[in-house]
């Protein structure tokens, strides 16, 4: 029984073994086209896809949610959300933006689409590696990001002219205000 064992041991180190010089040899040949205007197979999207939304998941589930219905965290919110999201997720007046135009995979358009606060809070504060979602948590605060999280949930229900209002009142984004010291 145990030389049987040991054949398998050895079978499946081989195969590891294999496996490896395989997927390193695959990887280091450069084959495979990263470039955005080429899109990644249906398998290998499916798999990216699905492995960044249970990572995010995984991580944004104990998060305490604030009261996103506050309406100066939303008016908080908008500001932010002008400032620095637009070009990539779009507004009610907006159908479509050069930058975005050109991304892949597409960012979300947040004006039709509601996901999970805590997600939204993770993924604004971390960023998403090879996706041009910047980690906004280096610069802004929680509260700060909260308050991005309920504008974003508002956003999907906006007609172009209540986005117009809530920016014209919303403050500036002093938060990106950063001065060298002296």
């Amino acid at each position: 029984m145990q030389k049987y064992l040991r054949h398998y041991v050895y079978a499946i180190t081989i195969a590891i073994v294999i496996s490896v010089i395989c997927i390193s040899a695959f990887v280091y040949s450069g084959i495979y086209n990263i470039g955005a205007d080429d899109h990644h197979s249906k398998p290998i999207f499916t798999v990216l896809q699905t492995l960044r939304d249970r990572s995010i998941h995984l991580r944004s589930k104990d998060l305490v949610v604030p009261d996103l219905n506050d309406p100066q965290l939303i008016i908080k919110g908008a500001g932010q959300y002008a400032a620095m999201c637009t070009s990539c997720h779009l507004t009610p007046i907006m159908k479509d933006s050069e930058v975005r135009a050109g991304m892949y995979p597409q960012p979300p358009n947040l004006t039709q689409l509601r996901l999970d606060p805590k997600d939204e809070f993770w993924v604004i504060k971390h960023g998403i590696k090879m996706s041009a979602m910047p980690a906004w948590g280096g610069s802004h605060d929680d509260a700060t990001i909260w308050s991005m999280v309920a504008f974003i949930q508002k956003l999907p229900k906006m007609t172009p002219q209540q986005y117009k209002n809530i920016v014209a009142k919303a403050p500036p984004d002093d938060d990106m205000d950063m001065e060298d010291s002296k």
